[in-house]
């Protein structure tokens, strides 16, 4: 179990890596919503370091897979609303919101503005592979790691 927390983990490192790669290399700015879903994969990852060091038995691997499963949970639903903003512009305005002036006013984005300042617009398709936008991975990518820590929570061994 312990090489599947490590595995969350490096996932979590690789996609956050990923998303500084977009946003300052290629140009693509993060919006609100981008920066919640990095908020959720810094937590997952932050709690998954904390199940690999700690190396817990049974009690303590199901509290750490609960937390694990609630944060990708959490960036799931967020990555789901992100995707379908996407597709229906016209319904939601997330450009300068009360959501980016919250996330822009926490100590966050003045400690580590790169990661986690918001400035960018929650409809912009700047970016496709396989025909698929940054939500839709995203949305994948929390549901894929909200199933490993599922496997973990009810395993056995």
């Amino acid at each position: 179990m312990r090489l599947l927390f490590l595995f969350i983990l490096l996932i979590c490192i690789s996609l956050l890596g990923y998303a500084q790669y977009l946003q300052h290399l290629e140009g693509l700015l993060p919006c609100p919503l981008c920066v919640a879903q990095r908020l959720a994969y810094w937590l997952l990852g932050l709690v998954a370091l904390l199940a690999f060091l700690h190396n817990p038995k049974v009690i303590g691997r199901r509290f750490y897979a609960v937390l694990m499963c609630i944060l990708a949970l959490i960036g799931t639903v967020i990555a789901a609303r992100h995707a379908w903003l996407v597709r229906f512009p016209e319904s939601f305005e997330c450009g300068i919101s009360p959501e980016e002036a919250f996330l822009n006013s926490l100590p966050l984005a003045g400690w580590w503005p790169g990661m986690f300042e918001a400035n960018g617009d929650c409809a912009d398709i700047d970016w496709k592979f396989l025909s698929l936008t940054i939500p839709d991975w995203s949305l994948i990518a929390f549901i894929s790691l909200g199933i490993v820590s599922l496997y973990i929570l009810l395993a056995k061994k």
